[in-house]
């Protein structure tokens, strides 16, 4: 087949690609790429990138890595699909089990399903299905936290902040749940009363409403990359369990390393009812994502009415998905993967403190693997996103955030060299004009 030329990649991509949160009539320009190995993005034009993104947190091993593309191929001379009701197959069995055993206690029953956002749908359905089982019909909403992000289907925006979470314009369309204030007590400093006395007086008010609380423990993601104390976590679970209420757990961004523990609720020392991963979940290489639960949620759902989770995506148990998250996983758990976010955490402290004297620049946050700039106003995506490619590096920004969560393996001097980017660019004023 012929390769497409750039002008003509171009044409295709400006009339009829429709990329994420953007616009048709005035896209923001797409830069076409050949090719990606180790952490670097290879332009068309012949140009590197080194990638700060890890395509959006999930490349944590760096791109074509040669462990998981041999367990790919292997996988393909076997078995790309299979249904998966009525059929288990090994890569699948194998995933289960090392998600069991590395997952906060307790969690041991594994629902696979496409992505990080049905995973949610799955974690609310779960919640809702227990309850109805236990015939508790009016226990039917979900308390969450403001700063909240958690996708983009439709149970998954009811669940994102209202205003920041980038859903605003369905809310008339959407189950309307109940919202708490974002966590003030930051990460590593203790959880006082005032800090949760909104939360614990609307789980309290609300309890016999509610199926679940749903959060993203200790780093709020893209509704504001916040990070939170594990003190408030604690509490959390505490409250929930005093009121008899579920706790969700979403992970998809901070599971399998990123905040420097293998999942963020390790922070607290807590764990939840439901848990939802992701993203970093096979590498990058396939979309896959697991709600876990314990055995008294899948067993009050299957003693109840139905006696069966009403749930089943096609794609679920993707042979080739989870041969590629065994591979992932395996090379995750047998590396010294602490003490490479260590290393990143103190890299990113240092090289992106210098940011602050910005007058652009709100705040500097930096956990485990994630280095966030917060700008005083919106940043113009392409115009920033245009230098930073002029740069050589990737950094995708949204909003006020101008921030990196880069492979883990990626080099000290590639690491640097992203760092001085960021805070040569956040130097300029990028503000949206209006």
């Amino acid at each position: 087949m012929t390769r497409l030329s750039i002008p003509e990649l171009h044409e295709i991509d400006q009339q009829h690609i429709w990329h994420p949160y953007s616009s048709l009539t005035n896209p923001i320009p797409a830069y076409p790429v050949s090719h990606a190995s180790g952490v670097r993005l290879h332009l068309a034009d012949g140009r590197e990138l080194i990638d700060g993104m890890s395509s959006w947190w999930s490349v944590i091993h760096g791109y074509n890595h040669p462990v998981i593309n041999a367990a790919i191929e292997t996988q393909l001379s076997q078995m790309s699909h299979v249904m998966f009701g009525g059929i288990v197959h090994e890569p699948a069995a194998r995933l289960a089990k090392t998600l069991v055993d590395i997952t906060p206690t307790g969690l041991e029953k594994v629902f696979l399903s496409d992505s990080g956002s049905v995973s949610v749908e799955v974690a609310i359905k779960m919640a809702l299905q227990y309850w109805q089982s236990q015939g508790k019909k009016t226990k039917n909403r979900l308390l969450t936290l403001r700063g909240g992000y958690h996708g983009d289907t439709f149970a998954a925006m009811s669940v994102c902040d209202p205003t920041t979470g980038m859903h605003h314009l369905f809310t008339h369309f959407l189950q309307e749940n109940i919202f708490a204030p974002s966590p003030r007590c930051l990460f590593g400093e203790p959880c006082k009363p005032a800090d949760i006395e909104e939360f614990s007086h609307l789980i309290a008010r609300h309890a016999d409403q509610l199926a679940a609380v749903i959060l993203e423990p200790i780093m709020q993601g893209t509704g504001g990359m916040r990070f939170y104390s594990a003190d408030y976590l604690r509490q959390v679970r505490d409250l929930c369990d005093r009121h008899h209420v579920l706790l969700i757990a979403d992970e998809i961004a901070t599971g399998f390393g990123r905040t420097g523990k293998m999942f963020a609720c390790e922070w607290a020392g807590i764990s939840p009812d439901i848990i939802c991963v992701g993203k970093a979940l096979t590498g990058g290489y396939l979309t896959l994502a697991a709600t876990l639960c314990n055995t008294r949620v899948s067993d009050g759902i299957c003693n109840g009415e139905a006696g069966v989770f009403m749930h089943g995506p096609t794609f679920m148990g993707n042979p080739l998905a989870c041969a590629a998250a065994n591979a992932n996983l395996a090379l995750l758990l047998d590396s010294d993967w602490q003490s490479r976010i260590r290393h990143i955490e103190a890299s990113l402290t240092t090289e992106l403190a210098a940011a602050a004297a910005s007058p652009y620049v709100e705040a500097v946050r930096v956990l485990g693997a994630v280095g966030v700039i917060e700008m005083k106003q919106p940043v113009d995506v392409a115009a920033i996103q245009k230098t930073f490619v002029e740069l050589g590096v990737w950094v995708r920004p949204f909003g006020k955030l101008v921030y990196i969560m880069p492979p883990y393996v990626i080099t000290d001097e590639d690491l640097e060299n992203l760092c001085r980017a960021l805070v040569q660019v956040v130097g300029c004023d990028y503000s949206v004009k209006p």
